[in-house]
């Protein structure tokens, strides 16, 4: 009987439940997935092996033809020995190491197997199992460990014979959001709601074939949403050419076997810092150039700024944010003919001055921006302040040239536990204003019913005439009986802040001007 979307949930919390005496929830995950995948590695090594020996029964081969046919028609990976040609001699697999569990040392024979995989298939899965810290005694005792490995051999065969790959992944899914929303802001390192993926990728609309990248793809959410958006769709989410670069070994782990649960083959997920080393590059050194590039990357990171980089597009980021760092950076890897990408980011790269300013200005006058999307305040795990989609588009392909699609959406959410979610007619009326028509004057032809969002075509020149600022205040008045909110009043506290910004400035300018040098307010 096929396994529900359920069952194998519970008992996979279950397994996961039981490192409550040994870890905070936080750190549930750098344990709980490479046990998971290394299961269904085990089951679906051991299910093909069935059928090859099934299909193959009484033929008269040889040690070695067996072995060739077998790899070569059925196993896709290799589950190899340990210790191969001795008394200890044991495959490094799931069944074979739950057998001596009780034996001293487990965690020693768990990271034994662990890295053989790793290393008879370095091709899939080079490092993908992490640091496995969690392997010594003195961070996870042989009996809690033991027991987390007894729950989860609950979990029926993970393979495709016993349960679909919507299952398989959707509890892998499933378990990334409940460690989520039990580590606080610790989740934001490698998790991205699901409903503001949907979104962005809703807005990029991937086709078949085309490639999409993330230069900060944590657990891979992002590739995978693109891949499920197109099956949603009757199309071939498959043939998506998905690429993701991470900072942190462990998560780009965690991204990997994530694809590969979805049944999803066809990933690079490179480790590296993508601003310091961007690790997809032309012959010629350039960064690679890709369709569809989507991000939502560490907000306000501090960063060593470059030096000579062909990616600072209209300047360098100062040192203590490089959200527009990883905007150029996104610039730059857009493909010149359908290259389009978007990002979320705080809303302070709307209007803060100084080389964020020159770098805006670049970026506008070069019609490079689409739309700002402005987003509900506390929807992410590890900050609560309201942010924006911004989207962007390769030279000469927007359809409205000169202009800049502005949504409001900051109040449209439902509140949840830990934080604010959208829902999915939340969702559907974002992308029905993005894909909106408008008149001339920027409004919408057909502003909608209840669920219309404002939203307004803004020409460069009035954003110019705003002295580059992006504010979404600026350009969609909020209604005069409207209740304030925590957006609103963000909204005009930000533009205040620009004013005054713009005003001292200005008094400094001619404080110089007069021969009045180091002025201190």
């Amino acid at each position: 009987m096929a396994v529900t979307q359920q069952e194998i949930e519970n008992r996979l919390w279950d397994a996961a439940d039981e490192l409550r005496v040994a870890m905070p929830e936080a750190q549930y995950s750098s344990v709980v997935f490479p046990l998971m995948f290394w299961k269904y590695l085990s089951d679906t090594w051991e299910y093909r092996r069935q059928e090859f020996q099934a299909e193959n029964q009484g033929l008269d081969y040889s040690a070695e033809e067996a072995h060739e046919i077998e790899y070569r028609d059925y196993q896709s990976f290799d589950i190899p020995f340990i210790h191969p040609g001795t008394v200890q001699e044991r495959r490094a697999s799931w069944a074979s190491i739950l057998a001596t569990i009780t034996r001293p040392g487990l965690g020693q024979r768990v990271r034994a197997s662990l890295q053989a995989i790793e290393t008879a298939n370095p091709d899939k899965f080079s490092r993908i199992f992490g640091a496995m810290t969690w392997t010594a005694e003195e961070v996870l005792s042989g009996e809690v460990l033991a027991a987390v490995m007894q729950a989860m051999d609950r979990v029926p065969k993970m393979h495709e014979g016993n349960m679909s790959y919507d299952v398989l992944g959707g509890a892998y899914e499933y378990l990334l959001k409940r460690f989520s929303d039990g580590s606080g802001t610790r989740a934001g390192q490698f998790f991205t709601p699901r409903e503001v993926v949907e979104l962005i990728v809703e807005v990029l609309d991937p086709e078949n074939r085309e490639s999409v990248y993330d230069p900060t793809c944590g657990s891979g959410g992002m590739l995978i949403a693109s891949a499920n958006l197109l099956k949603a769709r009757n199309k071939r989410g498959y043939t998506l050419k998905l690429h993701g670069q991470e900072a942190v070994p462990d998560t780009a782990g965690v991204a990997r076997m994530n694809l590969f649960m979805h049944n999803l083959t066809d990933f690079k997920v490179e480790v590296g810092d993508t601003l310091k080393d961007p690790r997809f590059k032309k012959s010629d050194g350039s960064v690679a150039q890709f369709d569809v590039i989507v991000a939502n990357p560490p907000y306000s990171l501090k960063w060593k700024p470059w030096s000579k980089d062909p990616r600072a597009l209209g300047g360098v980021a100062p040192q203590w944010s490089a959200d527009w760092a990883f905007v150029q950076h996104m610039i730059a890897s857009m493909g010149p003919k359908k290259g389009r990408a978007g990002v979320v980011l705080p809303h302070g790269v709307l209007f803060r001055g100084g080389q964020e300013a020159a770098i805006r200005q670049r970026v506008l006058d070069d019609d490079l921006l689409e739309a700002v999307i402005g987003l509900p305040a506390n929807l992410f795990y590890n900050t609560s302040i309201p942010t924006a989609i911004l989207v962007f588009r390769a030279p000469g392909t927007k359809e409205r040239q000169g202009d800049v699609l502005f949504i409001d959406a900051s109040k449209r959410f439902t509140k949840a536990k830990n934080r604010n979610i959208l829902t999915v007619a939340d969702i559907a009326d974002v992308v029905a204003a993005y894909k909106s028509k408008f008149d001339a004057d920027g409004n919408p032809v057909d502003p909608g019913g209840e669920g219309a969002l404002p939203a307004r075509f803004v020409p460069t020149t009035e954003i110019v005439a705003n002295e580059y600022d992006l504010n979404i205040g600026r350009y969609i008045k909020q209604a005069a009986a409207e209740q304030e909110d925590l957006g609103t009043l963000i909204d005009a506290y930000n533009i205040a802040r620009a004013e005054r910004q713009k005003a001292e400035e200005r008094m400094l300018a001619v404080l110089a001007a007069a021969g009045i040098e180091g002025f201190d307010e």
